[in-house]
């Protein structure tokens, strides 16, 4: 990660013809690999979480020269990344003809061919646990408990009232602890 470079001015760079490559390339490595893991959690194979993940860059370059700084820049591109996650998923659903549920097994098949994977492994039983979660819990799942991320903070990249998540968290949690139980 790059060393602590104020957004408030990475953005103001940006707003500069002449600074904006400069600028739009330290974002880039400041927040790559955090929105790449984020996204990865959300679609699980890593050629698709690349594809994602590009979408992100290209829709906060095309958006950063209107960023108002109402909210942090890294809330902001974390809500693209959502978003484009979740965008990636329903196309995937609609080409695919399917129910989620289906594509929730086809991901759950897409973890269970990655390399290394080891069903009996305690990080490989959270990442199935996690993929039997509806979509919501999911992606509130993954923000707290692996971006150990505020709910305030998840509550503006959602749109949705702290204690709205805080709810979908213990639901998650409860559900998560059963299906390890179980499984």
């Amino acid at each position: 990660m790059i060393p602590d470079q104020d957004d408030n001015e990475l953005v103001r760079l940006f707003k500069d013809d002449a600074q904006r490559d400069k600028a739009f390339t330290i974002i880039v490595k400041k927040y790559q690999e955090k929105i790449y893991w984020q996204v990865r959690r959300m679609v699980i194979h890593h050629q698709d979480a690349d594809d994602v993940l590009q979408n992100v860059f290209i829709k906060a370059w095309n958006g950063l020269q209107n960023f108002r700084e109402d909210a942090k820049l890294y809330t902001w591109i974390y809500r693209i990344a959502v978003n484009e996650s979740l965008t990636f998923l329903e196309q995937q659903k609609k080409k695919a003809s399917v129910s989620f549920d289906d594509i929730s097994a086809n991901l759950e098949d897409k973890m269970r061919s990655e390399k290394g994977f080891d069903e009996n492994k305690a990080v490989w039983k959270l990442q199935l646990a996690i993929q039997q979660l509806p979509e919501k819990q999911k992606i509130v799942f993954n923000l707290r408990y692996f971006e150990e991320m505020p709910y305030e903070e998840m509550s503006q990249i959602l749109d949705t009232s702290v204690g709205a998540l805080k709810a979908s968290y213990h639901h998650a949690v409860k559900k998560i602890e059963e299906y390890i139980l179980n499984h």
